[in-house]
């Protein structure tokens, strides 16, 4: 029987120690080594052949000025919203990781993209290191996906994954998931550090040499980051997450990470009974349910990248019989909104002291930008007096500490974005106004402090 032996390896850097300490020696985090279990093999393995590291590319340095220019060549994923956040399909030999709360929506997006390719004449692996074959198969029928060239392999083990791509030579491979898979030849247990490190730079030199794009499927820890170590997201190309609520039909993809493409565009998608549908137009989704002549609702439109995004702000008043009020804020920054209820005290002259305030986000966004802070802010003085302002109004700007209301990037596309839902009437800081131009039907009305667009709206 062989020998057992513990060993603590941090999460955030892999670094490997024989002792557990609170703090990683490497990287200097705290809390992050966990012990694993690995074999220590027999002495008649001991003696044996030791193995060897995969020799280099043996490639020579080149000057920049000889090194070829390659036009990079994009696939489409057939789904438009996909497209968008990889910067305008799959590039050849690219490995993107896509990472999600579990039943989010992965493995079912990955399947009708390996659909969408299929249908257009490329060859698919389908790797589950999870499921079996004939799981696999059931969703592909509840999702209508009877292709032939989809090829589906339950194996765990990435020298037979390895062994059947070569063979295949498919154009993309899906690996569902990273966590479990492991190399036969080290000791330690899938889904530990060293395991997901190895397996995935196995995975990376087989893109890159064969040019087969890979999809990786990475699980999520309690605090939201994709499970193992940092450097994970370091080695690959792509890192997108997929967001969004399981009570709630839409969900989210963003990328934090794209070597092709930029990281601040936002997909939208909708879970239905025939697997995910893209929206293309979020922001009539977002205002659908919106209630008409309702006090705390205000209109904000936010950008996305280079997508114009309306949504619903909305702010609950009521008042407080403890001593200490409750702040409670959902799809915002909390010390944020803090700040505009400290604002709205000292220089508009709102009594907030004795008032429990809530602000919700309809729709699951998040708003981080500060050009969200006067519509929360009207969002609040709207609830707080009972008045609600005019259904066909949007609201933009940024509040700073004295009151005033400051200017805010890219005016002119939000605008925009209200005057096609049609909006007539749209609040915007005046200093913004220097470079406007009044589109035609519309009315800007531009203020400089709170207390002015206040005053403006009710």
């Amino acid at each position: 029987m062989p020998k057992v032996k513990s060993c603590f390896a941090c999460t955030n850097c892999g670094y490997e120690s024989a002792k557990w300490s609170g703090r990683c020696p490497s990287c200097g985090s705290w809390n992050t080594m966990e012990e694993s279990i690995e074999a220590v093999p027999e002495k008649s393995a001991l003696s044996a052949k030791p193995l060897r590291q995969r020799p280099g590319t043996g490639s020579k340095p080149l000057p920049l000025t000889d090194i070829p220019e390659d036009n990079t060549i994009r696939t489409s994923t057939g789904i438009s919203e996909l497209d968008r956040v990889l910067g305008g399909g799959i590039v050849e030999g690219g490995l993107v990781l896509l990472g999600g709360d579990p039943g989010i929506g992965k493995s079912t997006l990955l399947i009708q993209v390996c659909a969408h390719l299929c249908r257009a004449g490329a060859k698919v692996l389908y790797v589950s290191g999870e499921e079996s074959a004939r799981q696999i198969k059931l969703r592909a029928a509840r999702l209508g996906i009877h292709e032939s060239n989809l090829y589906i392999l339950a194996e765990n083990a990435l020298d037979n994954v390895e062994t059947h791509m070569l063979s295949l030579a498919p154009s993309v491979m899906i690996v569902d998931s990273i966590q479990t898979m492991y190399r036969p030849e080290m000791a330690s247990a899938p889904g530990s550090v060293s395991q997901i490190r190895e397996s995935t730079s196995l995975l990376m030199r087989l893109a890159k040499e064969s040019g087969t794009s890979i999809f990786l499927v990475g699980h999520v820890t309690k605090e939201g980051a994709i499970a193992g170590p940092r450097m994970l997201e370091h080695m690959v190309d792509v890192v997108l997450y997929f967001e969004g609520d399981n009570q709630q039909q839409y969900r989210l993809l963003r990328a934090v990470k794209n070597r092709f493409g930029s990281i601040n565009e936002l997909g939208v998608f909708e879970m239905t009974g025939e697997g995910m549908r893209v929206v293309p137009n979020p922001s009539e989704q977002l205002l659908s349910h919106r209630a008409k002549g309702a006090s705390g609702s205000v209109v904000f439109c936010g950008l996305e990248g280079s997508r114009p995004i309306l949504c619903d702000v909305q702010a609950l008043c009521a008042q407080s019989y403890f001593g200490t009020p409750r702040r409670t804020v959902n799809g915002a920054d909390g010390a944020r909104v803090a700040l505009l209820l400290a604002v709205l005290e000292k220089r508009a002259g709102q009594k907030l002291y004795n008032q429990d305030v809530y602000i919700n986000i309809a729709g699951g966004l998040e708003l981080s930008e500060p050009a969200a802070d006067l519509a929360i802010a009207i969002a609040v003085v709207s609830s707080l007096h009972d008045k609600s302002i005019g259904s066909d109004i949007a609201v933009l700007g940024e509040i700073g500490l004295a009151g005033e209301v400051r200017a805010i990037p890219q005016c002119e596309r939000r605008i925009a974005e209200c005057q096609r839902l049609g909006f007539t009437t749209i609040v915007v800081p005046k200093e913004n106004l220097k470079t406007l131009k009044t589109p035609e039907g519309m009315k800007l009305l531009g203020v400089d402090t709170l207390m002015q667009a206040i005053s403006v709206l009710f």
